[in-house]
């Protein structure tokens, strides 16, 4: 239980930042500008990735789902941050802690499913090109998507049964600008979190699973395009594969480290810098990363670009 204003509720508070009124304003605004360009990045791979005929391949097809995966993630913490830094208050309900944990790690697991079922596309793609349309079918994509979506409730469930099964001993103050489960179980009373440990040896057995199997694609995936005698071709295969190479990297590295790292008991700006990397970040920048090396995707976007058509036929009046 938290008092606030002499009276006393039922929730936790997240002390973000900064106490300072004027740092709490400024990272609200940092925070909004963040949230409206991955919201619009994410909504344009969305966009393109279902309007534009040349970007109607399984790659993309899975692309649109991460877009949709990192779009919901940035909803799940950054609006809530916003609120109560505007507030000043940092209150978050028990309910709200609750559902933030369920699809946070939901959404997490979801996106190293959809990175894993990525990785496997361009393998099949570049290693086993005659048998690629039987593989990846547009019944076998659909199934796949499907599974990476539903698969995410388990270790959102599992995670958020045990982390809430457990007694808060101690003042329910969080040094985050969300529900983390590292500082939740620093509330616990001595060894109630046994089975949310439990959950994560589990959850990171399959995740480095998920590993192995990106590590192992890329692997043939490289051995395949140092063969290639068209250094075209290997530029081409390289624009597609290595902003995935990229994002994959970015996310698990960052991920693992901020969750095997030791939780201290006064955390410093520097954790929650990390607490960015993991959290608002990978779904800032995935679109960016994606559109960067691949021409077929820049081609989509500049097509969506008011000002486009108008260029293109005074190009042509001018030649």
């Amino acid at each position: 239980m938290l008092e606030m204003n002499g009276t006393t509720v039922s929730g936790f508070l997240l002390l973000g930042f900064s106490s300072n009124r004027e740092l709490q304003i400024l990272h609200a605004l940092l925070f909004l500008v963040m949230y409206l360009l991955g919201l619009a990045g994410n909504f344009i791979i969305i966009t393109i990735t279902t309007l534009d005929p040349q970007l109607q391949s399984p790659m993309y097809y899975f692309l649109k789902h991460l877009a949709l995966l990192d779009l919901s993630s940035l909803s799940v913490t950054v609006p809530q941050s916003i609120h109560n830094s505007l507030n000043g208050s940092g209150y978050i309900s028990y309910a709200q802690c609750v559902l933030q944990v369920f699809f946070l790690m939901s959404l997490a697991w979801a996106e190293v499913t959809i990175l894993t079922v990525m990785s496997y596309d361009r393998y099949v793609a570049i290693c086993l090109p005659l048998h690629y349309e039987i593989i990846m079918s547009p019944r076998m994509c659909r199934w796949a998507v499907a599974a990476v979506w539903i698969s995410g409730g388990i270790p959102g469930t599992l995670y958020t049964a045990t982390t809430f099964s457990i007694r808060f001993c101690k003042a329910k103050i969080i040094h985050q600008f969300f529900c983390d489960i590292p500082q939740l179980l620093k509330l616990s009373c001595s060894g109630d979190y046994l089975g949310v440990i439990g959950v994560v040896a589990f959850i990171a057995t399959v995740a480095f699973a998920c590993f192995i199997a990106i590590t192992f694609s890329y692997v043939q995936i490289f051995s395949t395009i140092l063969r290639m005698p068209s250094a075209e071709g290997r530029s081409k295969v390289f624009s597609t594969c290595l902003p995935h190479l990229c994002v994959v990297s970015f996310f698990l590295s960052m991920g693992a480290f901020a969750y095997l790292k030791p939780t201290s008991d006064s955390p410093t700006i520097f954790d929650l810098m990390l607490s960015l990397f993991y959290t608002v970040l990978p779904p800032l920048l995935n679109p960016v990363i994606y559109s960067l090396r691949n021409e077929t995707m820049k081609g989509a976007v500049r097509k969506l670009l008011p000002g486009e058509e108008f260029t293109r036929k005074n190009s042509c009046l001018f030649c």
